[in-house]
């Protein structure tokens, strides 16, 4: 019972990491940051630059104009980062790799339901096929093998091999 209450400790603990980084990482950093830029560009930039002090004499409207300019150019950036350039298919590339659930079926329903469902249409159609006479040794051997694949799957196990990059 004692080690039941340290497994929920650890992944209680675990559960705080990352909704820490993430409201660290994707919150407050990106707030802190952006503030931080602001004064910084204002303080060290535009207080030493007379011409640009005529223009922005006070904090606030400089703020509020780079806040007005800087959220659609950062929504322009973002949609050409994920439309426009490789770097999002690199992205996806390098998860894809990582991702051990592109090999294997995940926990939950997909495992428990999904992959016996799978396993059992295709062994019942293959059985009615060959009843019917309508499928070769070559198709039959096709089905034999996704039916090994989906036992390695319905089983915890992988199958296929994650796809490297060819520069590396």
């Amino acid at each position: 019972m004692a080690w039941l209450s340290i497994m929920n400790i650890g992944r209680l603990a675990g559960r705080a990491w990352f909704y820490f980084r993430m409201g660290y990482s994707t919150y407050l950093t990106f707030l802190v940051g952006y503030i931080s830029t602001l004064i910084t560009v204002y303080y060290l930039a535009i207080k030493n630059s007379p011409q640009l002090l005529e223009l922005f004499p006070r904090f606030v409207p400089f703020a509020a104009l780079s806040t007005a300019v800087g959220i659609p150019l950062s929504v322009g950036l973002g949609w050409m980062h994920y439309k426009r350039t490789p770097a999002f298919t690199s992205e996806q590339d390098i998860q894809f790799e990582a991702n051990p659930y592109y090999f294997k079926l995940p926990p939950g329903y997909y495992r428990e339901v999904f992959g016996p469902v799978y396993l059992e249409l295709l062994t019942l159609m293959k059985k009615l096929s060959s009843t019917q006479q309508l499928i070769d040794d070559q198709e039959r051997k096709r089905i034999e093998d996704l039916e090994r694949k989906l036992n390695v799957l319905n089983d915890g196990g992988y199958v296929g091999t994650p796809r490297r990059s060819k520069m590396y």
